[in-house]
């Protein structure tokens, strides 16, 4: 009867389930004192374990982090003008939501894509789709498929992912196609999507660096509105975890 039960549950795609209860017949004594509906949720929530585990990994995966970051992680160190309350309400993602956006600007080795990296894993953990994105290997994606032939297709995509973090914004000149190919992507996820765009540059010169005044208008008015900001400060955090790590302290992002 027991090896039929665990053949069925495996037939039904429950694994985990079919495991935790190979494991309590194992050791009878140590469930033997549970009733069964106890005994049932532990095998319930162990399938559930499971199952969220498997799905924030393909989450993780898909995104393609630059860094293996976590919130927990961050250094709130006073001259990086971090706001830990801040950091937490956008952990909880209620900005993706409600189809915001989020702007991290800020110095060279700051740790502005740590800070981007660890907020769409607390997406991933939500259960949020996302994608993490250097802005000129996006824009190479828009140049193949336009080659292609799948240039709709793939705004179509990128358009239905929850976050999609742009990093590297602004470093390098945009071409004419490059504009219109930022202008189809903000259009398509304003209002539906969220877009967190990760920048050394202050957002005051991004006008400019788009090139183009009148695109450069309707880019950032789709970006700009109702984001959230944050503005980092201080010293290269690759310098500091570099010393800290030299002096064997545990450096953060």
């Amino acid at each position: 009867m027991n090896k039929e039960v665990l053949a069925n549950l495996r037939k039904l795609s429950l694994g985990s389930m079919s495991q935790a209860l190979e494991r309590q017949l194992e050791q009878p004594g140590t469930y033997e004192d549970l009733g069964f509906t106890e005994r049932l949720g532990l095998l319930v929530d162990h399938e559930m374990q499971c199952r969220y585990q498997r799905r924030l990994e393909r989450l993780v995966k898909r995104a393609d982090f630059r860094l293996a970051a976590s919130l927990d992680e961050i250094d709130y160190r006073a001259t990086r003008n971090l706001n830990r309350q801040q950091i937490a309400e956008l952990g909880h993602c209620g900005w993706i939501e409600k189809a915001q956006n989020l702007l991290i600007t800020g110095p060279c080795g700051s740790g502005k894509s740590y800070v981007a990296c660890a907020l769409g894993r607390s997406a991933c953990m939500l259960n949020h789709d996302v994608r993490y994105l250097r802005l000129p290997s996006l824009l190479s994606q828009f140049d193949q498929a336009r080659a292609t032939g799948s240039y709709h297709q793939f705004l179509q995509r990128l358009g239905l992912v929850g976050l999609i973090i742009i990093d590297d914004w602004g470093l390098q000149p945009l071409t004419a196609a490059d504009r219109r190919d930022l202008m189809e992507l903000m259009d398509a996820r304003y209002g539906r999507r969220s877009v967190a765009v990760v920048s050394q540059l202050p957002v005051d010169s991004w006008h400019s660096g788009i090139g183009d005044a009148t695109l450069a208008d309707a880019i950032l008015d789709r970006l700009i509105h109702n984001a959230h900001r944050i503005v980092l400060q201080g010293e290269s955090m690759r310098k500091r975890n570099t010393i800290e790590a030299s002096a064997g302290v545990d450096g953060k992002g």
